[in-house]
């Protein structure tokens, strides 16, 4: 990814973090959030994505609702947003890089990881419009 467009785009991140209600923000306090330009070709083959512009986020851990006493030894809980992605549906959306549609997307993909901490599927997130 060009230097300015990932300026860019961690520009606009900083932004929309900013807007997001505390109650959020108590989330990430928790559920570290991570951004990286695309995903690592071993995830790629984990997940089965045959191009890294795909994926434009992932939640790793336990969902809240599968919480155990036993979950010693699993990962902890975390986010990631990948840059190529969003950039890439927002282009799909907007038909260019449009910076109110590269905020939402970027809105979309943080809260739709995060319902997926709180156990949401891909059903419940898609009737709560962040599928």
């Amino acid at each position: 990814m060009k230097p300015e467009l990932r300026q860019l785009f961690d520009t606009e991140l900083d932004a929309v973090l900013a807007a997001l209600p505390e109650a959020v923000h108590q989330i990430l306090d928790e559920v570290p959030l991570y951004v990286e330009d695309y995903p690592s070709l071993g995830l790629m083959k984990q997940l089965h994505i045959q191009h890294r512009s795909d994926l434009c986020g992932l939640y790793t851990g336990v969902p809240l609702n599968a919480k155990t006493v036993d979950d010693s030894g699993v990962l902890s809980d975390a986010v990631q947003i990948f840059r190529e992605g969003i950039v890439a549906q927002t282009i799909a959306i907007a038909g260019d890089l449009n910076l109110e549609e590269l905020r939402n997307q970027i809105r979309i993909t943080i809260l739709h990881e995060l319902g997926h901490y709180h156990g949401l599927d891909e059903d419940d997130l898609q009737e709560l419009g962040y599928g």
